[in-house]
């Protein structure tokens, strides 16, 4: 995998490891190669993670829609900094640069970016790895909550296997790199297939 899009809160949360994880995200990004993408803000969990790549020779590109630059929470040491003109576009750019996805924990902002891409893995428009980085068990209730739409008849089997899901950024990458190797096909998002009026 040559780049990751992480999505990832604008708030630090009320524990510091979930700072210090963003940071070491960041930093695994930086020693294995792989590019940040993010959205582009120096705010909370998407400040650290990009500093985490940053700090360490690492390549982040951000993704930030006008609006929000315009009320200066860009982070401008970058090594890309992309403006667009909606949040839809934003979303359909990241991916489109990536070869899978990292979600942090996060608010309403990450939680539709995370089912978005995964409705979009699952009706073959994305096809790279799908990570969740479970800091601190943040999202175990979410994961029994899908456990639990699969139990009901909502979700098959194989779509839910389509989110992995690991505690530590080292781990969630080894997953994700093999998932990355031993799919078939392996193809960049056609953003004409989002974007399309």
């Amino acid at each position: 995998m040559q780049s990751i899009v992480v999505y990832c809160g604008s708030n630090f949360g009320k524990k510091a490891v979930y700072s210090e994880m963003a940071y070491q995200l960041g930093q695994e990004l930086a020693n294995r190669n792989i590019k940040l993408i993010y959205g582009g803000g120096n705010m909370g969990l998407m400040g650290r993670v990009s500093d985490g790549a940053m700090d360490n020779n690492g390549s982040a590109t951000g993704i930030i829609p006008n609006f929000l630059a315009e009320l200066e929470v860009e982070k401008k040491t970058l090594t890309e900094l992309h403006y667009v003109e909606t949040m839809h576009e934003r979303k359909a750019k990241m991916v489109s640069m990536s070869d899978g996805v990292i979600a942090l924990p996060g608010g309403f902002g990450t939680l539709d970016e995370l089912f978005e891409i995964l409705t979009w893995s699952q009706l073959k428009i994305f096809t790279g790895p799908i990570g969740l980085l479970n800091i601190n068990g943040f999202y175990d209730h979410l994961l029994a909550h899908l456990d639990k739409t699969v139990e009901e008849g909502f979700l098959h089997v194989e779509n839910r296997d389509l989110l992995l899901v690991a505690d530590t950024a080292s781990s969630l990458l080894e997953k994700m790199d093999h998932y990355h190797k031993t799919k078939k096909e392996n193809k960049p998002l056609d953003t004409s297939l989002y974007l399309k009026k």
